[in-house]
């Protein structure tokens, strides 16, 4: 099916396996995914992308299936090895994504954009699809916690998540620049939806819509904006989302997601588990795709690519 370009903002496991979908479905070359790197950080000298790197390894399927990040066929030797001379290794490493760490901070020290970098590596791991980091420039998610301000990987993956959320602050946003191939991928002639992935909506999105100008870009744009829930049955699919939702006093539904993207969106696609809020979505001014969005296979990936271009397609017919 051709139906033109595509731009999807997405961060994490839920926004790799539907942006792998939308890669099935479209073909080459008309695909562009527009990714979080609110979540980098510095760890052990190395500059780490944790977003970015788990949807490059999904679109080139080398992703771990069990975890959702991470390479597949992966070893530990050199985390077993930093472990027994007391080195600090709450982080995991595998020794072959440690290399994919170790290229991209010599690159970025000698100058390189991470955009650069970012389409080098997708072009030698194995996908055509354009795989681009939200800016070039630093921005570095913070959450306020009850035991005080955390950077984000410190609270996600050394705390387990833990501490009770109280807030965010995405560091440098105000200076930050919005890839500029982003923008023009938004202007294309061809372009024919814009699909925010089932990603978490507060440290997956959030960064990427409060970049500056990256909302008005939006509300210029003449095609439909398509969101789709991360969360299902009062629960998120993967991640801490429907917790921060519960501790920032939101009830965790498709309903709440809905309504924190309700400026944004022309349509809302939710699980058939969460039908009966589709009328109360629909009172927000969104047109509602009621589907199977719980992806666990390539197939069930495609199956919802397919349905959310098709649901793009009708909503385009009348679109003005």
């Amino acid at each position: 099916m051709a139906i033109g370009s595509v731009v999807a903002l997405a961060g994490g496991v839920g926004g790799a396996k539907l942006a792998q979908g939308l890669a099935e479905v479209l073909g080459p070359g008309k695909l562009t995914v527009v990714v979080n790197t609110a979540d980098d950080f510095e760890y052990l000298g190395l500059y780490i992308c944790p977003d970015l790197d788990t949807v490059m390894y999904t679109l080139c399927d080398l992703h771990n299936l069990e975890t959702g990040w991470g390479l597949e066929s992966e070893s530990w030797n050199f985390l077993e090895a930093l472990r027994e001379i007391g080195g600090d290794t709450w982080f995991r490493l595998g020794d072959r994504d440690l290399a994919t760490h170790i290229e991209r901070t010599h690159r970025m020290r000698s100058g390189e954009k991470l955009g650069a970098i970012t389409a080098d590596f997708c072009a030698k791991m194995g996908t055509s699809v354009r795989v681009l980091p939200m800016s070039d420039d630093p921005v570095r998610t913070m959450v306020d916690t009850d035991i005080g301000l955390i950077p984000f990987q410190e609270y996600f993956v050394r705390l387990g998540c833990s501490p009770k959320v109280r807030g965010f602050e995405f560091e440098g946003i105000e200076n930050a620049v919005f890839n500029p191939l982003a923008s023009e991928s938004l202007k294309e002639q061809d372009l024919k939806a814009v699909i925010i992935c089932p990603s978490n909506p507060y440290v997956s999105i959030a960064p990427i819509l409060s970049l500056p100008s990256v909302r008005n870009q939006l509300r210029d744009v003449v095609v439909p904006i398509i969101a789709v829930s991360p969360i299902v049955g009062g629960q998120a699919i993967k991640g801490p989302a429907a917790k921060m939702m519960r501790e920032l006093g939101c009830n965790p539904s498709a309903l709440s997601v809905a309504k924190g993207y309700e400026d944004a969106l022309d349509g809302f696609v939710i699980d058939i588990t969460d039908a009966d809020e589709s009328s109360k979505i629909e009172e927000l001014g969104q047109r509602v795709l009621v589907t199977e969005t719980i992806m666990t296979s390539i197939e069930s990936k495609k199956r919802l690519a397919k349905n959310i271009i098709d649901f793009a397609s009708e909503i385009g017919a009348t679109h003005i």
